[in-house]
């Protein structure tokens, strides 16, 4: 019973939805969880978890609820999570905080992709799922919406350090999203009469005092031009301080930086750029796609002409070689289980290894005695490796190793000088990449 977790999908927007409420520890638990569940379960409209996950996997039951909870109690919390083995993915946590800490009851809602809440009917039962949850529990705020533009306005610290954030919450109305419910304080703060006057696709007083607000009918076009002149209007309705076209263009410029970008990356390196922007969040995807289609590598300067190759300067040529392949082992045998085409030895290796490194930050992460006196060596030796094996290069060797050059074609290329300026940054192992280096070398060898 694998779940699906909302990592395995591709980087894309999500639904996040937050609902904290108080409850009575003297009251069974149970009792106070079963609105909560009976909800979940008849609105939760082709997301509905069916794994609980507490100290043991479980397929979903109101039983399996009360026993992952109980197993999961300790002196102050206890929670669980909730997810799905099939498409949307779900993130769900159910969190308990008891005495002396305040009595709180937490849920949050993860759902991808955002898509999936395109049709008004999905929508209308996440909207019909809080309304219930807020008349039956107080709340002190509620929301539902986007995570990416969440991520752009801010939320949840608006600003603010996370010790005031924590204090205060969502003490007044810093943002507006698709489905809010305010508490009965806030609603008091605003003024009752302006909140249930907002211009808004839904607004409503709920019995306990709380007022439910959804500025549009589906989440998924959150970014259209009419949601977020919605958006807008119920904003600068609720917040008379702040200047309406102002928020307007916020609203439009989150909605530019999220929009659609085509990749257009550099044909040498594009394997290689589309694992990094795939390491991007995706509320900074796009963004990141368009520096990335921007950039050009620079071009390698780790060459000469064959014409000015430094000649031999050791006695034993074999054994000068096979110390390369040696120190290019050293490199599988770092990389081996991470990189498992590291065996291989092939351009796509290099990339491979490229990325991994990219990806640890390896620059930065390791120690740079271990740096210059390894790992640059041995990268050296393998890129030249690679070289030799798939362009017909042949090693020129050197007593100095960063003199040591493979000749393909026209050109020496020097492997140890690329591995140091590759070795720098983690800029750098972009920069100076060894796929690049390799590319621009097979262009040359004829």
């Amino acid at each position: 019973m694998k779940r699906l977790s909302v990592h395995d999908l591709q980087p894309e927007d999500r639904l996040w939805l937050t609902f904290d409420t108080a409850f009575d520890q003297q009251a069974a638990l149970e009792g106070q969880l079963e609105p909560f569940l009976q909800m979940l379960e008849k609105y939760a409209d082709g997301w509905m978890p069916d794994v609980i996950e507490g100290k043991r996997r479980r397929k979903y039951s109101r039983a399996a609820v009360w026993k992952s909870l109980e197993e999961e109690r300790g002196k102050r919390t206890s929670g669980l999570g909730l997810y799905r083995t099939k498409w949307p993915a779900l993130d769900m946590s159910l969190s308990l905080w008891f005495p002396p800490l305040p009595p709180t009851l937490g849920i949050f809602i993860n759902v991808k992709p955002l898509s999936f809440f395109a049709e008004a009917e999905r929508c209308h039962h996440i909207v019909e799922m809080v309304r219930a949850w807020a008349s039956h529990y107080p709340v002190t705020h509620a929301m539902a919406h986007s995570i990416d533009d969440m991520e752009l306005a801010g939320s949840p610290l608006f600003g603010r350090d996370e010790k005031t954030s924590r204090k205060n919450g969502f003490d007044k109305v810093y943002e507006v999203f698709w489905l809010n419910v305010f508490g009965p304080k806030l609603v008091e703060t605003v003024g009752r009469e302006r909140m249930l006057s907002t211009p808004a696709w839904r607004v409503e007083a709920l019995p306990n005092g709380s007022v439910l607000l959804v500025t549009w009918p589906t989440v998924a076009d959150f970014a259209s031009k009419e949601a977020r002149l919605a958006q807008a209007r119920a904003h600068a309705h609720l917040r008379p301080d702040l200047d309406f076209d102002a928020v307007l263009r916020t609203l439009h410029e989150r909605s530019a930086m999220l929009a659609p970008v085509e990749p257009r990356f550099h044909p040498d390196v594009a394997p290689l750029l589309s694992r990094v922007v795939d390491r991007a969040a995706s509320h900074v995807r796009q963004r990141r796609i368009a520096e990335l289609n921007a950039w050009q590598p620079p071009e390698p300067e780790e060459w000469r002409p064959a014409d000015s190759a430094l000649p031999p300067d050791v006695e034993g040529m074999e054994s000068a070689r096979k110390h390369y392949s040696t120190l290019a082992e050293h490199l599988v045998a770092l990389l081996h289980t991470e990189v498992p085409s590291v065996f291989e030895a092939t351009p796509e290796s290099l990339t491979d290894a490229d990325f991994y490194f990219w990806r640890e930050e390896f620059p930065k992460s390791r120690l740079r005695e271990a740096i210059d006196e390894h790992a640059v060596p041995a990268i050296g030796a393998y890129l030249g490796e690679v070289l030799v094996r798939n362009l017909g290069g042949r090693w020129i060797p050197r007593q100095r190793l960063e003199e040591a050059q493979v000749l393909v074609g026209n050109r020496v290329w020097l492997p140890f000088v690329r591995a140091r300026n590759y070795m720098r940054s983690r800029q750098s192992l972009l920069d100076c990449s060894l796929t690049y280096l390799y590319r621009v070398a097979e262009r040359h060898r004829g």
